[in-house]
């Protein structure tokens, strides 16, 4: 009953100040409809809640309604349903949602909001630390008000797994994984020993320790409950969200979840329900087969390409078909895990009997796989066949027989190559003009050579493909028996026919948990792996987000002397950056093509016509020579992997017996509140509350006035442009705060490892070594003009001029604004540098909310419009006035004015989706709404 207190205050609070704001300010039903007394009860209760057939609980279920309707929506769509009905309470879901969402064939184009009730969280450590230090800060502003710490408190589960703080330090070297845990804890210690008193401090809340597995894997081999149970012996669908974008992994399970900036995510964690726009559902009709010799990436890469093309941003994803009942549950992962590359909000597989052998396989008990069987069926929630009946707002269909083996980049996943034309590609781009694709080199300059001068491979010639890494790495394709065993199955062929991968090639194996570890080497291919240099480094999230320590120095040399060097990886991400900063080129591929390619040494090879090396016997020895049959793969499969692999591994991480000694021994104190250290440069206590207390006056309708644009961006920036997670250099603005801090220079770790701390964030935003920026005429990185002076100045130093001297500042930029990961700093960090709008042609979802969760403002130009079609060359001065009757998705104008004094308006869509979004704003950010309306029900419940 607390619960739904605080939640009808949080929204009684917001909605006051929505009124009081403007006469003629209109809030929607969605937010006023919750604005009553007390709680009700639920009106379903008599007519949906029933018995589940066989067992002692009870569900509520959707025949019940006696609605056609329900029988035509997508499965997604039901689940979202379920929680409207089962949590119909008159405050957080009232019997109108329950309406919208059955008559959602009409409605799902007509940008209603829904609530959806988050039944748990997921964290990773570098996007989780951030959400925990904000709850701590949470809880020092509660405290400073006189009331009790313990308000501020998940009320869902949330699982944190440290999975992002392992690098690739050492490789090629049996000691590998020891070395680089053993750098990773003493490099971590205060983060993690943040992490153990957060483990004492908050209840509901579960630490995955280093070294157990990627986030996602671990969330669909552990910590997926599939189906969950309350106190009440009430059964309903899991669900979950999570602050990595590749969250929609477990969708492949059948379980719902997508992910959201760690903003979102705390209000989750603090029992405010996710506030979405009813979405449009497209059916993604799968038949046929896959073709021996193509894998689950090769899947992927294509569905991401045609799910690009079809356009599914911010929409659902739903496969049906025989071709999707044919895949299995880990191919299906593979499949939704990359929906933040096709753009859709999540990709979903409905539970089948799939599902539940993979529950099986997993360590599952007989008793969970029975009951999450029982009731799917008796909800209208299991099958994956035909579709008959169920309505799609667009469908598009695939032949999984038309699928061949492929790779994607250079620099973007959607970039889909078939492995017949990657040489072609490859050497294709090096002429074309700077892009997306091209890299602008000239003619000679494209066969340019270069001798190695160091290293292991000193003497040794490379050109422009020649490969610095080569890594089985990410969430994506470590979770998958079928690309992993094949990679060692491969790898022992190459081994036998005498072959070797040379020296300059990084080379590294990081496993998505340590069950993979224990299959590799049940079923002997460990050891041909480990031959090649593909010894595992580490259970965690590695190359694929740039966490790949350094490469071979002559490597470094030779792309410092203009040679586009290469990676190829198992990953999802290939942007520019990413992989290490060095290296030009990255292709993802399966996880037996990174082998292959690794052994080839170089990106500019035709894998069909030339040789990968030459054997034992001095014969030219192929592709094809070495690549193992379908037999063998599923042979290994159905004999080395074993459900008591996931149960003795899993069994440890439930009991806390989990992680090395090291973690185990860590001590940390058990306070409420955090004691924090005003000389920490991980850990600090964040600025986002400062001056909450105006509560819904923060912000108000003048956004700003005469603002300077600090930035103006092209099409596709990333939040690994706008907050990068790279190695901090000793010459960059954080770089330097750390240094004069008494930092050594060995020790200045990554962006991402230093997300606890705010001065280190703000000063790494936009501080990308490849962004380009508009206003440089050319010049590339993280660069910008201070109009006022006209002096070209670092982004930071622009930013803290401009705020030092009172004036405001926009960004502009194109399409796909912030597409990428789900990082909450490059929210964060935009608004800490005092930019008060972002304009976009369009913008990623995780971010566009992220923005809104700050209380920085997305507008998105008209379509067809954007700063080349207005002539905005960013050297303006705009002014933007929100309107009066200010509300989500409202027209705003902005006004220009030029240099010579002459001015222009334009308009453009306010991208604050909900109402729920326009109330952050006007709070000054997510945190302030919340925290305000957690005290005001404190001092209510106190009294």
């Amino acid at each position: 009953m607390l619960r739904a207190r605080c939640l009808f205050r949080l929204r009684q609070s917001a909605a006051s100040a929505a009124t009081s704001w403007s006469s003629t300010c209109q809030v929607s039903s969605g937010v006023h409809r919750a604005f009553a007394a007390v709680a009700s009860k639920n009106p379903f209760d008599e007519s949906c809640l029933r018995p589940l057939p066989g067992t002692n609980k009870q569900f509520y279920s959707l025949a019940e309604l006696n609605d056609a309707r329900v029988h035509q929506l997508p499965f997604c769509i039901r689940i979202l349903l379920e929680a409207a009905l089962r949590n119909c309470d008159g405050l957080t879901n009232t019997a109108q949602d329950v309406e919208r969402i059955l008559d959602w064939k009409h409605n799902s184009t007509a940008g209603l909001d829904v609530p959806w009730k988050v039944p748990r969280v997921v964290l990773q450590d570098l996007s989780g630390i951030p959400v925990l230090i904000d709850l701590s800060a949470m809880r020092d502003a509660v405290v400073a008000a006189g009331a009790d710490p313990q308000l501020v408190n998940p009320l869902s589960p949330v699982d944190l797994v440290v999975d992002h703080s392992i690098i690739v330090d050492v490789s090629r070297s049996s000691n590998a994984l020891q070395r680089n845990e053993e750098i990773e804890f003493t490099r971590n210690h205060e983060r993690f020993m943040f992490l153990k008193w957060a483990q004492q401090a908050y209840k509901n809340m579960l630490i995955v320790p280093p070294g157990s597995g990627i986030i996602h894997q671990v969330n669909c081999e552990y910590l997926s409950r599939v189906v969950m149970e309350d106190e009440s012996g009430t059964v309903y669908p899991d669900g979950c969200v999570g602050t990595d974008s590749h969250t929609p992994m477990v969708n492949g399970v059948g379980v719902i979840g997508w992910g959201v900036g760690g903003i979102e995510a705390e209000a989750v964690m603090l029992g405010q329900p996710i506030t979405m726009v009813l979405p449009e559902v497209v059916g993604f009709q799968l038949t046929g087969e896959l073709r021996p010799g193509v894998t689950a990436t090769d899947l992927v890469l294509t569905i991401t390409q045609r799910l690009r093309k079809h356009g599914v941003v911010a929409k659902f994803v739903e496969f049906f078909g025989p071709g999707a009942e044919s895949l299995s549950v880990t191919t299906r992962m593979t499949v939704a895990n990359m929906c933040p590359e096709y753009g859709a909000t999540i990709g979903f597989f409905p539970i089948d009997s799939k599902s539940l052998d993979y529950l099986r396989i997993t360590g599952r008990s007989e008793d969970k796989v029975a009951l999450t069987e029982t009731y799917m069926k008796a909800n209208c929630l299991f099958g994956i066949g035909d579709a008959e009946g169920i309505h799609y707002s667009s469908s598009l269909s695939l032949d999984l027989g038309d699928v061949e083996p492929s790779v994607a980049g250079p620099k973007r996943p959607m970039d889909l190559v078939p492995l017949s034309g990657l040489q072609n590609d490859f050497r294709g781009c090096l002429t074309q003009p700077f892009g997306h694709k091209g890299y602008g080199l000239s003619d000679e300059d494209s066969q340019k050579m270069f001798k190695l001068p160091k290293g292991d491979s000193a003497g040794c010639a490379v050109s422009h493909g020649s490969l610095a890494v080569a890594a089985i790495t990410s969430c994506t394709n470590t979770s998958n028996p079928s690309v992993l065993i094949a990679a060692g199955l491969l790898a022992k062929n190459a081994v036998e026919a005498g072959l070797e991968v040379p020296a300059y090639v990084k080379t590294s194996l990081a496993p998505g948990s340590r069950v993979v570890t224990e299959y590799l080497q049940a079923a002997g291919l460990q050891t041909y792996l480990d031959q090649l240099g593909f010894q595992t480094v580490g259970y965690g999230c590695t190359t694929c987000m740039g966490n790949s320590g350094e490469v071979d120095p002559g490597m470094q040399e030779a792309s410092e002397q203009g040679i586009v060097t290469g990676a190829i990886l198992s990953g999802n991400r290939n942007f520019e950056s990413r992989v290490h900063p060095s290296v030009g080129a990255a292709y993802l591929a399966s996880p037996p093509l990174v082998v292959a390619g690794a052994l080839a040494g170089t990106l500019d090879i035709d894998f069909e016509s030339q040789p990968l090396g030459r054997g034992k016997s001095g014969n030219p020895v192929f592709l094809k020579d070495i690549w193992p049959s379908q037999d063998e793969i599923d042979a290994n499969i159905a004999k080395f992997v074993r459900p008591g692999m996931f149960q003795d591994i899993y069994t440890a991480v439930a009991s806390g017996e989990a992680g090395s000694e090291s973690w185990k021994n860590l001590k940390a104190p058990s306070s409420a509140t955090f004691e924090w250290d005003a000389s920490s440069t991980y850990i600090m206590k964040p600025p986002f509350l400062l001056g909450f207390e105006k509560g819904p006056d923060a912000q108000g309708l003048s956004l700003c006035s005469d603002a300077y644009c600090l930035l103006l961006l092209g099409d596709s920036v990333t939040t690994d442009h706008i907050s990068p997670v790279l190695k901090i250099k000793e010459e960059t603005p954080a770089g330097r705060y750390l240094r004069d801090r008494g930092v050594d220079v060995k020790d200045l770790t990554s962006f991402g490892a230093r997300r606890g701390s705010a001065e280190v964030m703000t000063r790494g935003t936009f501080y990308n070594p490849r962004i380009v920026n508009q206003l440089m005429d050319g010049k590339v990185g993280p660069w910008t003009l201070h109009h006022p002076s006209g002096d070209v100045l670092e982004v930071y130093d622009a930013a803290k001029r401009y705020l030092a001297e009172g004036r405001d500042t926009v960004v502009i930029a194109g399409a796909e604004y912030g597409t990428g990961s789900s990082r909450d700093w490059a929210a964060k960090g935009t608004k800490l540098l005092g930019i008060k709008a972002v304009i976009a042609k369009s913008f990623e979802r995780i971010h566009r909310s992220n923005l809104a969760g700050m209380g920085v403002v997305p507008l998105a130009f008209l379509p067809g419009m954007g700063a080349e079609e207005l002539g905005i060359t960013g050297r303006e001065r705009f002014s933007i006035d929100l309107p009066e009757d200010f509300r989500a998705g409202c027209e705003v104008t902005i006004h220009a004015k030029r240099s010579d004094g002459s001015e222009f308006s334009f308009s453009t869509i306010c991208r604050l989706d909900t109402e729920v979004e326009t109330l952050y704003y006007r709070h000054g950010g997510v945190l302030p709404y919340v925290l305000d309306g957690i005290l005001a029900e404190g001092k209510r419940h106190h009294s």
